[in-house]
């Protein structure tokens, strides 16, 4: 960290390395890298109630069947991303993916517009928005990966991390607010917008970089195509033992996310059945949420993974939500189930989302974006539809919700000991006392363009 001559007033560039525990160079990208995320998470979370309304008039009975439908859709979408990511050039991945999901946007709100009650409007849309969440945001950390070292993500990702959550208590506040004015259809207008404000945001980052490259040759790297083929990334995880053990962390973080979201979607319908005023439930929850999330983020999360390590962030929310999920076996209500899917969620943004980005600081470039996406996206949401049935069978065949809860537990120790593990071997990975090839891209590497 860079020391500050306490003999003179210190600048705001200073106060905030200060406040954040960051080097005073840092400044600069940290604000970029916050503008980004908040401006994207902003986008998401504005929609995020909307979703949850439209899977609600789709059926709550049909979730799982949404949620398979998201599963096949992001199978279709992931060769296409496959592909722009072997052909585009590295720092033009995000500019074009936000921009493709803008102009989705635009279309829906014309359809909104003419057809607001349309049934299977609504339940595309969820679908798509599920898919968009996951990608978009994947994309995102996928250039932090790309543009920082292990050792300036420990200092950064934090932080930056804050930019999405206060994002995601002002998205829903814009939607709690505006709904009523300009309707549903307006919410996805403004959201484009917020999503070509991420873009510049991104490209004025890519340009920090520049700047400052880690190597003399990394620059003209960004600009050139991955290359490889837009399966590479399924591959590529069946092929580490690293990348898998990230995929099963992935898949047993969503089943315990679908667990509590049915739960959720259930009580909130019987509880709330005007469509606005679930508009306005689920939005007042993610302020919540992201406000509980910015504390922590701010003045905990960097500090835990410098001073405990990643492993800390990687393990103890999965054990929160084990105990959650007993408290939900001996008491299944509304207010427990708020407690604890906070909780989760919470725990979920400010630890566990910062700490397994970093785990992909260690890997090689083309893996920060093929393999991670295959993982945020196609294993996500798999995870999803496949708990999405697993919990309606347990259902359909136990009636007690204490039995599902259970299973839920289970889930969720068995997610934690999956984070104590990655947390060793990345650990190794970044310290070179593992033969990482082809994962881990030493520095000098990374100055010849690889």
């Amino acid at each position: 960290m860079t020391s500050v001559d306490s003999s003179h007033p210190r600048s705001a560039r200073e106060l905030v390395a200060s406040a954040v525990d960051v080097d005073v160079n840092e400044v600069e990208p940290l604000a970029l890298g916050v503008a980004l995320f908040f401006l994207l998470f902003a986008a998401y979370y504005l929609l995020r109630p909307v979703r949850e309304t439209m899977g609600i008039a789709g059926g709550v009975q049909n979730l799982q069947w949404m949620f398979t439908g998201t599963f096949i859709a992001t199978l279709a979408a992931m060769p296409l991303f496959g592909w722009l990511s072997a052909r585009a050039a590295r720092r033009r991945v995000f500019t074009f993916t936000l921009g493709f999901f803008a102009i989705n946007l635009a279309l829906f709100a014309l359809a909104f517009r003419l057809r607001p009650d349309e049934v299977w409007l609504a339940r595309s849309f969820y679908i798509w928005l599920s898919v968009f969440s996951l990608l978009a945001v994947s994309v995102a950390w996928s250039v932090m990966a790309d543009l920082f070292r292990i050792s300036e993500a420990k200092r950064l990702f934090a932080p930056i991390a804050v930019g999405a959550s206060v994002g995601g208590l002002v998205g829903p506040a814009l939607g709690v607010a505006l709904v009523g004015s300009i309707g549903h259809a307006g919410l996805l207008l403004l959201s484009a917008l917020l999503l070509l404000g991420a873009v510049i945001a991104g490209w004025r980052l890519q340009h920090w970089r520049d700047r400052h490259p880690i190597g003399p040759d990394e620059t003209r790297a960004r600009g050139r195509p991955m290359g490889g083929s837009p399966f590479a990334g399924a591959s590529q995880v069946v092929r580490s033992p690293f990348l898998l053990g990230s995929a099963v962390f992935v898949l047993l973080l969503a089943a315990t996310t679908t667990f509590l979201y049915f739960e959720q979607a259930r009580l909130v319908e019987a509880t709330f059945p005007n469509r606005l005023d679930q508009t306005r439930v689920f939005g007042i929850i993610d302020m919540i949420v992201q406000g509980l999330a910015i504390v922590i983020q701010l003045f905990l999360t960097g500090r835990i993974a410098q001073r405990l390590g990643v492993g800390v962030l990687l393990v103890s929310v999965p054990l929160l939500v084990a105990g959650g999920f007993a408290c939900l076996a001996v008491a299944p209500t509304f207010a427990v189930l708020a407690v604890v899917m906070i909780a989760r969620r919470v725990g979920e943004y400010a630890l566990v989302r910062p700490g397994r980005e970093m785990l992909f600081t260690v890997v090689a470039v083309e893996a920060k974006y093929k393999a991670k996406n295959f993982i945020d996206t196609v294993v996500y949401r798999g995870a999803d539809a496949l708990s999405g049935w697993l919990k309606a069978t347990i259902e359909l065949i136990a009636h007690q919700p204490a039995i599902a809860a259970l299973v839920g537990a289970a889930i969720a120790v068995a997610w934690a000991g999956t984070g104590a593990w990655l947390a060793h071997e990345s650990h190794h990975l970044s310290n070179g006392s593992r033969d990482s090839r082809p994962l881990e891209i030493p520095d000098q590497e990374l100055s010849r363009g690889v």
